[in-house]
């Protein structure tokens, strides 16, 4: 009998029995989340039911991310809304400054081995941590709420592996935008896609996060690592060391495809408007005037990210026609950023720092583009109108190649910062 991968080791403890790709099984879910984008809808959804019953309060997220602090009315109620239900059913809710979805269910909540719904399509994050974490619409996300349960077609795996070490000024980000364009925007619709080789032991929960969360743009159901001491070290450091667990899939798993990625050979990439899939290496799109750089979200908003930009911004000034606004993924990064200096360099630099949230990469507030202006992100998506202009132009990058950026006033290559 064959091995396992990752993702049917999760989904049998879940069932109880041996499952297989392309099966239908229900499962016990361990956690969810909602966000004040999704949440409203969702929680409506639960309220159709006559007996409106949350299963598992203290494993049942909130956070108000995606507009905080609210800029208009209509947001401000859908937030009241939100706090007025946790307050009723016990529901945790993450407040306006503790930081984006994304980042806190993984500092906080989210265990090896668990099975994790989210009213988001970059749920997937969770994958980092050796879960099997995908979004689902708002009415499925409600009924898991309500009933604990949720049901799922097993996903076909693609293995990816990863070998190799990464060059000087190339990183995760790098990574995953080369996948992306290797496959395609729709390259692994409804697969899971499993990280494996030398390589990842290598890279820290930071920076699988950063590729985990960016495996919902080829289309896949979820991204996942394998639960290693690159996990534990993690879970030690947010205080969490008895959620460990190892997890790995078997060395005789069969999967539908293998994909192998020598990351030695990587150069810097960047995705250009109006396709994440779009990316190329630097040197293509070198050039290309920039108005705007954000440093942040749920994407690149941990601490190594802000490191990574501050060592690159330290005693220099950004380029005077660039607005670089730097936003740190959860309260926990905003602090530790603080007490290291990474703040104070960018702001001297000339960057705006931000509150712990998704800002401007959801283009509902604080920073939205202006007709014909470009921003290089450091974001996951690059969708027309997505920073809230659809006459904006949206180009991706890793932190590095976006603060070489913010220096030069274009698109710029931060291998020689690393020289």
């Amino acid at each position: 009998m064959a091995g396992k991968t990752l993702v049917e080791k999760i989904f049998e403890a879940h069932v109880g029995k041996p499952v297989r790709p392309g099966e239908i099984v229900v499962v016990n879910v361990d956690l969810c989340l909602m966000q004040d984008g999704t949440g409203p809808l969702t929680v409506r959804q639960l309220m159709k039911l006559d007996n409106v019953h949350v299963v598992s309060p203290k494993r049942t997220v909130i956070f108000l991310d995606h507009a905080a602090p609210s800029p208009r009315r209509e947001l401000s109620n859908d937030h009241k809304f939100l706090r007025d239900f946790a307050s009723r059913t016990g529901v945790l809710i993450a407040e306006v400054g503790e930081g984006i979805c994304h980042q806190i269910i993984n500092e906080r909540f989210t265990r090896p081995g668990d099975i994790l719904v989210g009213a988001d399509s970059h749920t997937c994050t969770g994958g980092a941590l050796g879960a099997f974490a995908t979004g689902m619409g708002s009415t499925d996300v409600a009924m898991a709420i309500g009933t604990g349960k949720t049901w799922f077609r097993v996903p076909e795996v693609y293995k990816v592996i990863l070998s190799g070490n990464l060059p000087q000024g190339v990183f995760a980000k790098d990574i995953i935008l080369f996948l992306i364009a290797q496959i395609g925007a729709e390259g692994a619709n409804y697969k899971a896609l499993e990280f494996s080789g030398e390589t990842v032991s290598l890279l820290d929960v930071e920076e699988r996060l950063t590729i985990a969360n960016m495996a919902v743009e080829a289309g896949a159901k979820c991204g996942i690592f394998p639960s290693d001491h690159r996990t534990e070290e993690f879970l030690v450091r947010q205080g969490r060391k008895e959620d460990f667990r190892k997890i790995e899939a078997d060395g005789d798993a069969l999967y539908e495809k293998t994909i192998p990625l020598d990351v030695s050979k990587l150069e810097p990439m960047v995705a250009s408007p109006h396709a994440v899939d779009n990316a190329h290496p630097v040197s293509q799109v070198a050039g290309e005037k920039i108005h705007q750089v954000l440093i942040g979200t749920c994407t690149n908003g941990n601490l190594s990210d802000i490191a990574i930009a501050a060592k690159i911004l330290r005693g220099k000034k950004c380029h005077p026609k660039v607005r670089l606004i730097v936003s740190p993924a959860s309260r926990q990064v905003y602090l530790k950023a603080l007490k290291a200096g990474y703040l104070e360099t960018i702001v001297e630099a000339g960057g705006v720092i931000m509150n712990p949230g998704c800002g401007p990469c959801v283009g509902v507030h604080l920073g939205v583009l202006g007709d014909g202006e470009s921003c290089l992100s450091t974001q996951n998506r690059n969708f027309k109108g997505r920073m809230g202009n659809p006459e904006g132009l949206i180009f991706l990058s890793s932190p590095a190649t976006a603060a070489a950026t913010a220096l030069r006033g274009e698109i710029s290559d931060p291998r020689e910062y690393f020289i």
